[in-house]
């Protein structure tokens, strides 16, 4: 089951209804990543109750997931333009167990860094057979598998010459509608890295669990290149996982 991590809780201070979550995510406030004043919640925590056939009911229902939902690459007749790719891994918990049966949502950016969104006014093109958007079930090992093009980096104005790195979102539902996860992929030796204010929002020990690694296992000959990213949900390895919704 996702659970909230243990540092996000009520302390009673109406003005400051929220503990920062030291050691692994992002605080609240970064003063170079400016929208994270605007993000964050304000409001004290509202805890919804699960009732028995919330948890131990299907949350998708079978069928709902196809293998079609995990190629990006496919769509409206046609093939996506860009640097195919396959990225893969595990969903662990704090005790390397694997985590089955757990919805992965991914989206993201086409290979001129833009997303089919009407607010993304970046002028590179849209691709007409890339949606940007896929999902996956991990299997009883917990392993998950998506192909797509590697996303092109593009400029948000957060400040002089900014550019974000490559990347993709990822989010995870546990066992209800109610527990949700997100986070970002990036790319190895992505050389925006150091002018980023989301990946270095994350305290400079963790960042590394945001980055996938290169697999050459997994590149398939004439076909495409693969990139592994484990994703652990709680404990001293956890995964860096945003407390709000980032369009970004």
């Amino acid at each position: 089951m996702l659970q909230l991590p243990p540092d996000f809780t009520v302390i009673g201070d109406k003005n400051r209804p929220y503990r920062d979550q030291s050691g692994v995510n992002a605080p609240r406030d970064f003063d170079e990543y400016r929208t994270t004043t605007l993000r964050h919640p304000k409001q004290p925590l509202t805890l919804l109750p699960q009732r028995l056939t919330e948890i131990t009911g299907p949350v998708l229902g079978e069928g709902r997931v196809t293998a079609a939902d995990a190629d990006l690459t496919l769509a409206h007749g046609g093939e996506a333009q860009g640097q195919r790719i396959i990225v893969h891994g595990r969903v662990l918990d704090s005790d390397g167990r694997a985590v089955p049966n757990t919805l992965i949502e991914v989206w993201q950016a086409n290979a001129g860094g833009r997303y089919r969104h009407a607010g993304d006014t970046w002028p590179a093109p849209l691709d007409p057979h890339f949606d940007g958007v896929g999902r996956v079930l991990t299997d009883a090992t917990g392993n998950y598998r998506f192909t797509t093009i590697k996303p092109g980096a593009y400029p948000w104005g957060n400040h002089t010459n900014a550019w974000r790195p490559a990347h993709i979102h990822f989010s995870l539902f546990g066992q209800a509608f109610t527990q949700r996860l997100v986070t970002q992929m990036y790319f190895p030796d992505d050389p925006m890295f150091f002018q980023d204010p989301i990946f270095n929002s994350v305290p400079k020990e963790a960042r590394g669990r945001m980055v996938s690694a290169f697999d050459y296992e997994a590149t398939q000959d004439n076909w495409a290149l693969g990139f592994r990213f484990d994703i652990v949900l709680r404990g001293r390895n956890a995964t860096p996982f945003e407390g709000d919704d980032h369009d970004d």
